[in-house]
């Protein structure tokens, strides 16, 4: 079965960096964020092999230790054979953190993004389309 775009979930805990010096954190963040991408895609399912677009956005429970940068990679990694073929296909990545004290305000926030405002943090929002120049108009 073909994969409905966009895809979207949420992967609860810290959001660990592909630089943790730790390889057993690196694999289980993979898997935590494997697991919860798997949740809405069909089974059995086709990857994609067209052109992607990934919007991730953190919303850490305290002011974020490191850089919003280096989320990026694992989630990309861990992506890879599970939605789309390889990661060369993502022409567009947007990462923003939301810390604590810096609110803002989504206009049109999804169900899946409302429910990351709202409930548990730490919490890593990802956001998977087949059209990289979606809202860029």
């Amino acid at each position: 079965m073909e994969i409905a775009f966009p895809v979207e979930f949420t992967v609860y805990g810290t959001a660990i960096s592909h630089q943790a010096k730790r390889s057993e954190s690196r694999e289980q963040w993979k898997l935590k964020i494997q697991e919860a991408g798997q949740i809405g895609l069909p089974q059995p399912h086709f990857v994609s092999d067209g052109r992607i677009s990934i919007c991730l956005f953190y919303f850490p429970a305290d002011k974020m230790d490191g850089d919003v940068d280096n989320i990026a990679k694992l989630v990309l990694d861990a992506c890879c054979k599970l939605i789309y073929i390889d990661d060369c296909q993502v022409e567009r990545l947007v990462v923003q953190k939301f810390e604590p004290d810096r609110l803002f305000s989504f206009s049109k926030p999804s169900n899946t993004l409302s429910r990351a405002l709202d409930g548990e943090k730490p919490v890593l929002y990802v956001r998977i389309s087949d059209d990289p120049s979606e809202d860029l108009t």
